[in-house]
């Protein structure tokens, strides 16, 4: 429990990961703002107007917040589902491949093997084109020489290497190495993988429409900008420190839905995708290092 304690009161003052660093000058002006008013009053202007409170009710302004919010929640969740799916396909299809494709040949073990590093290939060819990087050496360990080269000149690598998963599975029947049923079923696979790869698509290309955004930075800074003139009759000096406070919690909200709205970057609040690819990798690597399939030893005997 005292373990616990202390880790919450780490997170409590934890930097990395917080929106501090993007709103601190807002809510420092907000605050300077405050004092300014705090000044004037001292000096008998009429600076104290209580009935600017009912400008912008705190509840209409709490609720587009919480609609922000969850709105970039919802994105951000989403596309955790999405990357989650991907796992679990990439899994499933490489189980099918190693354990159903006959292998009637030395060179078909081969073949395998490459078939399952081109679905890891495709996991981190999304994660490039989610990031909008090129093709790295990271894909090179992970592809022939021939396709690696191919896919710096595509214009949408995931596409290209789904295709060649599917013309390998497509190959494995012609050559009698898989029956119609297992062939329909890993295809039915690289379709949600496919699937999968438009979900986090429409996440990235679906912004925020800019009228609410707009709308809302608006309604903020209105909100915060009247705020020194409701409180200094009753805080005095304090309205400067008090406004700061409450512009931090506002601005942070509305930072917190601009951080995890597109959850594919490298932010400390982005999904994890390199952790995510390495997985699938580690993954595979560990399917790979079994032997073949029995079904397949007895049928080259």
């Amino acid at each position: 429990m005292a373990v616990e304690k202390i880790r919450w009161f780490q997170m409590a003052f934890q930097l990395r990961g917080s929106v501090i660093s993007s709103i601190y000058q807002r809510v420092f002006w907000s605050g300077v703002f405050g004092v300014v008013i705090s000044l004037l009053y001292s000096l008998k202007l009429p600076v104290s107007q209580p009935i600017l409170g009912n400008v912008i009710p705190s509840i209409v302004l709490g609720l587009l917040l919480v609609f922000r919010t969850n709105t970039a929640y919802d994105r951000f969740w989403e596309g955790r589902k999405a990357w989650g799916s991907i796992v679990n396909t990439v899994r499933n299809l490489a189980r099918q491949i190693w354990v159903s494709i006959d292998e009637l040949s030395p060179e078909d073990r081969e073949s395998k093997v490459a078939a399952l590093r081109l679905l890891v290939a495709f996991a981190v060819t999304i994660k490039l084109h989610l990031r909008g990087e090129k093709i790295n050496s990271e894909l090179e360990e992970l592809l022939p020489q021939s396709k690696y080269i191919k896919l710096h000149t595509m214009n949408h690598p995931p596409l290209e290497v789904a295709f060649w998963i599917g013309d390998y599975l497509q190959q494995q029947y012609d050559r009698n190495c898989l029956n119609n049923y297992q062939l329909t079923s890993m295809q039915e696979l690289l379709n949600i993988l496919v699937d999968n790869l438009g979900a986090c698509e429409r996440i990235l290309r679906t912004p925020m429409p800019l009228a609410y955004a707009i709308h809302l930075k608006q309604l903020l800074l209105l909100y915060c900008f009247l705020l020194p003139f409701q409180m200094v009759a009753t805080l005095g000096w304090w309205t400067g420190l008090i406004v700061a406070l409450i512009s931090f919690t506002l601005f942070g909200i509305e930072a917190i839905g601009l951080e995890i709205e597109n959850p594919f970057g490298y932010d400390a609040n982005d999904l994890p995708l390199d952790a995510i690819c390495h997985t699938m990798k580690r993954n595979i690597d560990d399917l790979i290092s079994l032997p073949p399939n029995v079904r397949s030893r007895q049928k080259n005997q």
